[in-house]
């Protein structure tokens, strides 16, 4: 579903808030020239993960979804000198075409980024015992969305935000159905949010650029 108004509305408001940004143009460029899917976040929602990030006071990120590192930039440019994102990405060519990006952007001094599947990665950053992240955006595979979440809630801090994006998929979340894969990956997700009592959360409805989609916000409890 798309509707050519969204997109109108997107673009008028970039060009008054968000404006020309030539890094983040350049990252665009450089993974569509890559042949990396258009699957980033938009402009729009881009710069709303970079106010929240800020509005937090972030100082560690962890980030599941690298893909060109578009989203990697707006969250890193919300961190202080001495904050940290590590950001996890499944395919070694994203990895190199993020890499490359963070860079262009002079993040690479605050920004990792760690190759391999989440799943895989995530037991073995959390048997680091890292500091426990104030921010955690998942934008990855959404069949695993929901043991993704499961480790968000186990690395974030008290208080911490846990963003996940592609949540409603044009609506297609309704249909318990559905034989996309990724709408059940997301139904499940839904489900185990609801039933968590670790987090309070809510799931916000999206239209713009990226057509209808939607993120669930939530906030790890004071244990």
């Amino acid at each position: 579903m798309a509707d050519d108004r969204w997109t109108a509305v997107d673009t008028y408001f970039g060009d008054l808030m968000i404006g020309d940004d030539p890094v983040l143009a350049a990252a665009e460029a450089a993974s569509g020239s890559a042949g990396l899917p258009d699957i980033a976040v938009s402009p729009a929602q881009g710069k709303l993960l970079h106010l929240l990030a800020r509005a937090s006071g972030v100082r560690r990120i962890l980030e599941i979804g690298t893909l060109g590192g578009y989203s990697t930039i707006w969250l890193g440019r919300a961190l202080p000198a001495d904050g940290r994102l590590i950001s996890l990405e499944a395919e070694p060519r994203h990895a190199e075409v993020a890499r490359a990006n963070v860079a262009n952007a002079g993040l690479s001094e605050l920004v990792e980024i760690r190759i391999g599947p989440a799943l895989e990665s995530l037991p073995k950053l959390a048997a680091e015992q890292p500091d426990p992240f104030d921010l955690i955006f998942i934008d990855a595979d959404k069949e695993n969305n929901a043991a993704y979440f499961d480790w968000a809630v186990r690395l974030g801090r008290p208080g911490g935000l846990i963003i996940t994006d592609n949540v409603v998929r044009d609506g297609k979340i309704l249909d318990p159905n559905h034989p996309d894969s990724r709408v059940q990956g997301s139904r499940r997700f839904a489900e185990l949010v609801g039933a968590n009592p670790r987090v309070s959360a809510t799931t916000l409805q999206t239209v713009g650029v990226k057509g209808w989609d939607g993120f669930t916000l939530a906030v790890v409890n004071d244990s």
